[in-house]
């Protein structure tokens, strides 16, 4: 396929709306189908255009896409037959009305379910280690009374009379392009190709009932804010013996009250006193794993960061894990007993009263510290 840039193919701006991008395939595939254009490479031109909008109106896929470019994608679809972008209600619309060969399946094919979504929510230990959770969501399933024929047990449902069961109905037009042929949805049984005349009394004739379902689910470690986990077979019902729609999991991390992620590094943020700064000490910290140790020597100033290799967040698909990162602040007592005050006053006295002014400020290290 060509190695063009899919915004450039489509014509698109890099923050298109959703809306502006299916605006513009729209237009591209009327132009370029090969059932409508003379052009010698429309077949090859309107399978780019396909690519490029199977990739943009994935919002995961782009998402990829504009950050990796097209070897981010990987396996989730790198080529255009590899693509699960349904375009057939665009090709309906755009074609199907004209009597164009678009490859429009029958509308009794089987066809796969909608997908659904949930959030769920993790404390912060849950997202850094995983775990395992279960979650309780509604989807629709086959009526358990009717089987999904939506006639009442006893009965059966009727081949329509008006389509003979194909759930259309064709007109033959007469345009300025010659002879056409529309189809439309039968109006008798809205596409289903038959007729209850006696409606299951638990679906009323829909063939589906509302169900909730508890399943549980492994999270695994290191996953964030954002994080989508698909769970295939778990959304919707397929129509006509097609597959189950999937389950889309969004995750949403509490914060912690100590620490603070930042991609798999954890921050922390430690008060030390002016003595323990300036002799140095040993102190006890919080980590994921429980408390550690951490050497502070003699002399450390505000802003400085120690790093604890392995003690952040796993990476996903991987077995190591990021680091802890501890960042010093030397907190200035703002009460003192009369001895104290006396050993200060003792201590400002022999250092002396000279300021030397700093050529970087604290904002100017810490940034210098975490790579900022």
């Amino acid at each position: 396929m060509s190695n063009r840039d899919y915004y450039e193919i489509l014509g698109v701006a890099r923050n298109a709306s959703d809306d502006e991008i299916k605006a513009a395939f729209r237009k591209l595939a009327r132009q370029y189908h090969p059932d409508v254009s003379k052009e010698s490479d429309a077949e090859e031109k309107f399978k780019e255009i396909n690519e490029a909008y199977g990739v943009l109106s994935d919002s995961d896929k782009r998402a990829r896409y504009d950050r990796f470019g097209k070897e981010g994608l990987g396996n989730m679809g790198g080529g255009f037959h590899d693509y699960t972008a349904d375009f057939s209600d665009i090709f309906e619309e755009l074609f199907g009305g004209f009597g164009f060969s678009t490859g429009r399946r029958s509308r009794n094919s089987p066809r796969r379910g909608h997908d659904l979504q949930m959030q769920v929510t993790l404390k912060f230990e849950e997202a850094v280690f995983g775990v395992e959770k279960e979650i309780e969501f509604e989807r629709d399933e086959t009526c358990s009374r009717c089987g999904g024929s939506g006639a009442e047990p006893g009965s059966s449902p009727m081949k329509c009379p008006t389509c003979n069961g194909q759930g259309e109905v064709r007109q033959v037009r007469q345009t300025f392009l010659g002879q056409m042929v529309q189809s439309a949805t039968c109006p008798t049984c809205n596409g289903r190709g038959d007729t209850i005349s006696n409606p299951c009394k638990t679906c009323h004739g829909g063939g589906l009932e509302r169900k909730s379902v508890k399943k549980k689910v492994q999270i695994p470690a290191g996953v964030d804010s954002g994080t989508q986990i698909r769970l295939a077979g778990e959304g919707g019902p397929g129509a006509f013996g097609g597959p189950q729609g999937s389950l889309f999991l969004i995750l949403d991390v509490k914060p912690h009250k100590f620490f603070k992620r930042r991609e798999n590094d954890i921050i922390l943020n430690l008060d030390i006193n002016i003595a323990q700064a300036v002799l140095g000490a040993e102190v006890d910290i919080p980590t994921l794993d429980g408390e550690d140790k951490l050497k502070v020597p003699a002399g450390t100033q505000p802003g400085k960061v120690f790093t604890i290799r392995g003690k952040g967040v796993p990476y996903l698909r991987r077995k190591d894990r990021g680091n802890q990162l501890v960042i010093v602040n030397v907190a200035i007592p703002t009460k003192l007993t009369k001895e104290q005050h006396e050993l200060f006053a003792q201590l400002a006295e022999s250092l002396g009263t000279t300021v030397k002014p700093q050529e970087k400020g604290f904002i100017d290290w810490l940034n210098e510290a975490l790579g900022g």
